[in-house]
């Protein structure tokens, strides 16, 4: 069944240190739950504003209450209108990947909330583009087709900023394309980053159509003012995101140190900058890099921290995935840094139990080997390769497993053989770690190992509240 190698032993821990962390981890779960009912808070409070100002403006426009067919589309095409814009500001708000939202609720858990509230917001506008052209085209005085309706809509000038809704709505429909899982493993990353940056385009060309014709808001005063403010809002987030990086940039000074060659393709930058302590970071999380070298500046990478932060540097290991990760070893000591961040949610503080497993795919490594120079009590480490030439920082492993006293296996073998197969099968991982079902499981590598782990896990007995997930993926 392939090989698997094992080296190191568990440690034990003093009682009073396992009921320190204790307590620290319920203050960080009470912290999570509150911040969680505030922010699902803030959400319904605002779709139900958007239900009331439906339900008033369609009272005054007659729409709820004419009661023929052209009437109705139009009333449904306010409510869809208004909750698609409002879905498309939360989209920008989970765009501009606010720490402090993902702390809450993790990178692995955003990620599909994004996905899903895009899908939702995409939908709803072209629901409410749908109905609205088919409602005026019913109550229109002069009988004409579908597409003479919307021709006239779109060109007649007799809504204002249809032109730009138009291509506000086009961009929309271009970056969740691109963002289908078909589509996304064919575009290079720096294209389909740039496509995705044209929702924000998108979404600011619905603004000139949304106060003007909305009658939802503008016949009411203080719901234009309260339409505005949470544009005003999402405004100052993303001016945040932007602002953030680039006051660091200025305070830190980050620069490249040090490019060592880890393995084929595979390469560590090391981090330095006055006061770089300040910038944050744990283990287990990720920032977002800007070289600024030519082919590289305009393009942010997502690497994780490959070692615990130590105060004085952090170290980040790329392996050639993507254009600019291949061209990683090309980078020399001086390139000026811009970092953003630190996100994820896959740190020592999501921890509930003592009993820890961690299971590292591929270059998945990287947040794992950092884990384990952190974390203390019972710990089990798996690090799976298809061949042992992809094996990373063994030497680094293989010491902390002997200093820090944790279980470390190796499990190599290609999945694409009948032996490969079967590792880290229910009943493999059974076998390498016998407790399974008591541990806590940190989870990470590429999308389709950890898709089929995950499973496995499942099934071989842990609940999926034990489990915390990083998929590296483009």
């Amino acid at each position: 069944m392939g090989e698997r190698v094992s080296v190191g032993s568990v440690g034990l821990l003093a009682g009073g240190s396992v009921a320190v962390r204790a307590r620290v981890r319920a203050r960080r779960r009470l912290v999570r739950v509150v911040g969680l009912v505030l922010v699902w808070v803030f959400v319904l409070v605002n779709v139900g504003v958007m239900f009331w100002l439906w339900v008033r403006g369609g009272l005054e426009s007659g729409n709820l209450t004419n009661g023929s067919v052209g009437d109705i589309a139009l009333s449904v095409s306010r409510i869809t209108g208004l909750l698609g814009a409002f879905l498309a500001l939360l989209e920008v708000v989970m765009l501009a990947r606010l720490g402090w939202l993902e702390r809450l609720v993790g990178f692995d858990r955003l990620t599909v909330w994004h996905r899903w509230n895009g899908h939702a917001c995409l939908y709803l506008i072209l629901a409410h583009t749908f109905l609205s052209i088919w409602g005026y085209q019913l109550t229109d005085f002069v009988p004409v087709s579908y597409w003479g309706e919307t021709a006239k809509l779109v060109w007649g000038g007799v809504l204002p900023g249809m032109i730009t809704a138009t291509v506000g709505t086009g961009l929309l429909v271009l970056v969740v394309v691109s963002s289908v899982a078909f589509a996304r493993r064919r575009l290079p990353y720096e294209l389909w980053y740039a496509v995705h940056l044209s929702a924000y385009a998108g979404i600011a060309l619905g603004w000139f159509h949304q106060i003007p014709t909305g009658n939802d808001l503008v016949h009411i005063v203080w719901a234009e003012r309260y339409w505005k403010s949470l544009y005003v809002l999402t405004l100052v987030l993303v001016g945040w995101r932007v602002f953030v990086p680039l006051w660091n940039a200025f305070r830190h000074r980050l620069r490249v140190s040090e490019v060592v060659v880890e393995g084929p393709g595979v390469v560590s930058l090391r981090i330095v900058g006055p006061r770089i302590d300040r910038l944050g970071g744990a283990s287990g999380q990720f920032f977002s890099w800007r070289f600024l070298r030519r082919g590289f500046w305009w393009a942010p990478l997502p690497f994780s921290l490959s070692e615990a932060p130590d105060g004085r540097s952090l170290r980040i290991t790329a392996k050639a995935l993507g254009d600019h990760s291949a061209l990683m070893e090309r980078l020399t000591p001086g390139t000026r840094v811009v970092a953003e961040g630190p996100f994820g949610v896959f740190t020592e503080a999501a921890r509930r139990h003592e009993k820890v497993l961690l299971i590292a795919g591929g270059i998945g490594i990287t947040p794992v080997r950092a884990l384990l120079e952190e974390m203390e009590g019972d710990l089990i480490a798996v690090y799976r390769a298809a061949f042992r030439e992809d094996l990373v920082f063994t030497d680094e492993l293989d010491r902390l497993a002997g200093e820090r006293g944790f279980t470390l296996h190796y499990v190599i073998g290609d999945h694409a053989t009948p032996e490969g197969a079967e590792l880290l099968s229910p009943a493999h991982l059974q076998e390498l770690v016998p407790d399974l079902s008591e541990r806590e499981v940190y989870l990470c590598g590429p999308t389709a190992m950890i898709e089929r782990v995950e499973r496995d896990l499942h099934r071989a007995g842990v609940p999926r509240r034990h489990l915390h997930v990083e998929r590296f993926a483009l």
